[in-house]
């Protein structure tokens, strides 16, 4: 197994989408990338620690290849957008691969390139390719959010419509 954190915005639309990925065996919400210890939810909204909400993903590489997961990442966030997806503004959502070898920051410095000289997306990549730090898990309510909160409206509204257009686009690399 393999470890890779990404932030691409809300924590709660990205481990919907990576949780039903073939190959994955867990997305667990949680911050990476600030200089609080231990920090929690309320902190990381004022914007103030540093932190990103993000996704730590374990996955079978024989399975799911880093480029197939990383291409994944690129294709159900927006990229461009610096600390910002969507309505949620600030550097917790900041779009970030969070490595955890020279091999995946390599990788992800490459497909950033071909990605950003393919002019894939209007306006340059932003996505921070940083080493990661400690990883904080998110509090327990934060964790399987959607699965267990899909009829809250920000789900219905924000969550579902990425996850169902994920599956649209990745219906071969789903979860039996």
């Amino acid at each position: 197994m393999e470890q890779i954190t990404l932030g691409s915005g809300c924590f709660w639309c990205t481990e919907a989408i990576f949780q039903r990925l073939k190959g994955v065996e867990s997305a667990v919400s949680g911050y990476t990338g600030g200089k609080t210890k231990d920090p929690f939810y309320k902190e990381i909204c004022t914007g103030t620690t540093g932190h990103a909400e993000v996704v730590q993903v374990t996955f079978d590489p024989s399975i799911l290849s880093l480029e197939e997961l990383l291409e994944v990442f690129w294709k159900t966030h927006d990229p461009t957008t610096l600390n910002r997806q969507g309505n949620d503004v600030g550097t917790q959502y900041r779009s970030a691969v969070f490595y955890h070898s020279e091999e995946q920051k390599e990788t992800a410095e490459r497909i950033k390139k071909a990605l950003d000289e393919s002019g894939a997306w209007g306006d340059p990549i932003v996505t921070e390719i940083t080493k990661v730090d400690v990883f904080y898990p998110a509090e327990d309510y934060h964790q399987e959010y959607y699965n267990e909160n899909g009829s809250q409206p920000y789900c219905q509204f924000v969550v579902a419509p990425k996850v169902d257009k994920f599956k649209q686009v990745f219906g071969d690399k789903l979860k039996d």
